[in-house]
Order: structure tokens, then C-alpha cells, then sequence
């Protein structure tokens, strides 16, 4: 009769170098997750989430279940949580300062038009005048998710030539 592992028999093959295998492999596949555009990044949950469900595997692997449930049952609290309170961050109003340079001559009201549509309210406003454009720097308030947009959204405009801020 041959005696197993838990039994406190001989180990066939090294736990170490199979743990180092599945970092290594979930490191890539983490890393493929992440994106960056547009000024965000985006992915970072999804690869930590990754993480922690190859860590759960090793986990269950070497035999430590109670342990792997009581950390899944951690993560998800923590995801559950955390997705909420994104949610009501991203709801809070808060204050951003943009610099939008537009056409000659470009009235005011139109690129106030547009911000309206955003639910954006203008807190000061200044107009500078040169040869070839017309800068506005604004003062803006208005909900945290509504900005996200708003720059690609004034850009598109024809007489918007750029759009800087919101940071």
C-alpha cells in the first residue's frame, strides 16, 4: 500500500515550482487586462481579481479550504462594497477648471450650451481674445461622472479647436 500526502507520505514533485508557474502565468494574463486610454486606466479590478482567484486555486490546492473560503468570501464583500462607494464617488459634484480654446469671435453661449446638456454648471468664466483663437477658462461644477465625457464632447464641436483640464 502506498501512503499518500496526507498522510504524511513522500511529496511527488515540488509545490514551490508549481506556485512560481501559476504566478508567472496569471502575471501575464493580469497584465493583459489593464488598458490605458483616454487619460484612465482601466483593468486594474479585473487583474487583481485574477490574482486572487489563481491565489484561492494554490489555496485549495494545498489543501487549505476554509481558509480559501473565508478569503473568497472576503473578496467578495470587498468587490461588493467598493463597486457602491465607486458609485457614489463617482456622483459627488465636484469642481474642475478647463481651458477651451475655440474659433474667433465663438460666443460664449454656444459652449455653455453644451455644458448645460452635461448637467455642468459654469462657476466663473473668463474670455481672452487673440489673432487666432479665442481662450476660455472656466470654473466648472457639476457630477465627477459627467466629466468623463465632457472634453470629447466639446471637441467634437467645429468651432472648438482644443480642450484641456478636468483633472
Amino acid at each position: 500500500m502506498r501512503i499518500g500526502l496526507l498522510d504524511g507520505g513522500p511529496r511527488v514533485g515540488d509545490p514551490a515550482r508549481l506556485a512560481a508557474q501559476i504566478v508567472s502565468g496569471i502575471g501575464f494574463i493580469g497584465a493583459g487586462t489593464i488598458m490605458q486610454g483616454g487619460g484612465t486606466v482601466t483593468g486594474l479590478t479585473s487583474a487583481a481579481t485574477i490574482w486572487v482567484v489563481a491565489a484561492l486555486g494554490i489555496a485549495i490546492g494545498a489543501g487549505f479550504f476554509v481558509e480559501a473560503a473565508g478569503a473568497g468570501a472576503l473578496v467578495m464583500l470587498v468587490l461588493a462594497s467598493l463597486g457602491r462607494l465607486e458609485h457614489k464617488i463617482r456622483r459627488l459634484r465636484r469642481i474642475v477648471s478647463y481651458t477651451v480654446r475655440t474659433r474667433p469671435g465663438t460666443a460664449f453661449d454656444v459652449i455653455r450650451d453644451s455644458l448645460d446638456a452635461h448637467g455642468i454648471i459654469v462657476v466663473s468664466q473668463q474670455a481672452y481674445d487673440h489673432m487666432d483663437d479665442r481662450t476660455f477658462e472656466l470654473r466648472l461644477t457639476g457630477p465627477a461622472i459627467q466629466f468623463e465625457t465632457l472634453s470629447e464632447t466639446l471637441k467634437m464641436r467645429p468651432d472648438v479647436l482644443s480642450v484641456h483640464g478636468g483633472g
